[in-house]
Formats: structure tokens, sequence, C-alpha cells
């Protein structure tokens, strides 16, 4: 089956056309748009390495470069209808940005196979644990582990830049709006210490999100990204931020021995 070319300039195109709509005098709303705006433009460039490092053909690229573009779409609309980032006391972006872009009809380029898979990776990005193989296309669990994997390297890129800069200027939404106190949850040590997944969920404070960011890397698929996780030195970033607990030394010596034999695999 021969496949049209996909022409990624013209949902740029789309993209900034759209984002601008959301702009705003208003200096908090306009940071937050701005955000993501630059989070998902950085996401392109992520996930296209991650694609080249598996030697994806040209147009299997620009699909998964497709697919990073649109997959925070829905974060516009939440921001400007909630005021929030946070899908608890909002809505689910992912589910949001689906709605938007069959309302809007903006991948009507692509084909029927590609829109289907952009739809599926769209609306697994944010879940806490994809399907399993046996029940899902394998094409489409390959877009899904590219954007998942991109998407967390600029998210962790996004808040350690945040934490080592937060003194200078506040940003409630990057924080959840969730209350700085000392205090963490268990549950997030537990979850680290058995190579669990965290529940966002259970996000009771500032410090228990940076406890479910370092539980990301459970959900890592490629040996690119654990490659960028310690080239970028990401653990230690959000660990420095956190209190100096024995809890908080233990995780940290656990994920780095985790990533070691990652890498010694």
């Amino acid at each position: 089956m021969i496949e049209t070319n996909i022409n990624t300039a013209f949902f740029h195109s789309w993209f900034r056309k759209y984002v601008k709509g959301f702009y705003s005098e208003d200096p908090k709303i306009q940071e937050n748009i701005r955000l993501k705006e630059e989070h998902t433009l950085r996401v392109c460039k992520e996930i296209i390495q991650l694609g080249k490092a598996l030697n994806l053909n040209k147009n299997a690229l620009r699909l998964a470069e497709t697919i990073a573009l649109f997959h925070d779409i829905g974060r516009f609309e939440q921001f400007r209808t909630y005021g929030t980032f946070n899908d608890k006391i909002s809505e689910n972006h992912a589910t949001l940005g689906l709605k938007v872009l069959k309302e809007t009809n903006a991948l009507s380029r692509l084909t029927k196979t590609q829109q289907s898979i952009a739809f599926k990776a769209i609306g697994y990005h944010n879940v806490r644990k994809l399907p399993d193989p046996a029940d899902e296309n394998p094409d489409c669990l390959l877009y899904s582990k590219l954007l998942r994997d991109a998407d967390k390297l600029d998210i962790w890129l996004v808040v350690t830049t945040y934490y080592a800069q937060r003194h200078k200027h506040r940003n409630p939404a990057l924080e959840l709006e969730l209350p700085d106190t000392p205090e963490y949850s268990l549950c997030f040590i537990e979850d680290i210490l058995n190579n669990r997944i965290s529940n966002s969920h259970a996000l009771k404070t500032y410090n228990d999100m940076k406890l479910l960011q370092l539980g990301w890397i459970f959900d890592i698929n490629f040996t690119r990204t654990f490659l960028y996780i310690q080239q970028r030195q990401i653990i230690e970033k959000i660990i420095t931020t956190l209190p100096d607990t024995e809890d908080i030394r233990k995780i940290q010596n656990h994920l780095n021995e985790y990533i070691r034999k990652i890498g010694d695999s």
C-alpha cells in the first residue's frame, strides 16, 4: 500500500492558527497558553529524535510528529474554560483534545488508518497504563509509546526548569494548585520502591507531584529515552527539590540502580 506523504507544514500552520485564538491580554492566561504551545513544539522534536533512533521511515516520522503536534490540543480549551491543567478538577485533556480534533476535522488530510492511529495514540497519551499488546494494534502501540516517552521528556524539562527558577516566579498552574508543604504521601515512595506507576488521583501535596514525576521512569519504552534521562540528570534535578529524608535517599538509589540495570541489559 502506497501511503500519501503527510504534509506536516500544513498541520503546523493549522496548529499555530488554532492556538493564536487562545492568546490573551491576561498575563496569567497568556503565560500558560504559551507554555503548552512551546511544550508541544518541543515534543514534536523529541518524538522525531526517538523515531530516528528506531530507524522509522520519513512518513512514519511525519505521522509521529503530527500525533505529537496534536497530543495536547485539548489543553488550550481546558485552560480557557477551567483556568487549570489539573484534569481531576476539570476534565480529561486527552478526551477534550479528541473532541476538538473531531469537531474541527483537523486530521482529515490523513488516511483513515493514520487517523485511527493518531486518535488512539492521543487518547492513550495520559492513561496510567497502555493496553495489553494482545488487545491493541502494534502500530498504534508503537506511536503511543513514542508519544508517551517524548511527552515525558519535555514535561521533565519544563518542571525541572521551573523548580530551579520557582523562587523568581511562581506559576500555580504548573503546581496543579497543590499545597506546598514539607509532607509527601508514603504511597508514592512505596510505588517507586516497587517499580510501579503511581495514581495521579492520590496527589495531596506539591512533593507528591514530584514523586509522581520520578515514578514515570517505570513507564519508559525506549533505550534512547533512558539515555536522555541520564544525560539530562532528570532524577538528580527533581531529588534536590525534595526534603532530605531517608525515604528520598532510598528512592534516589533505587531509581539510579534501575536505570543502570536497563543500561547494562
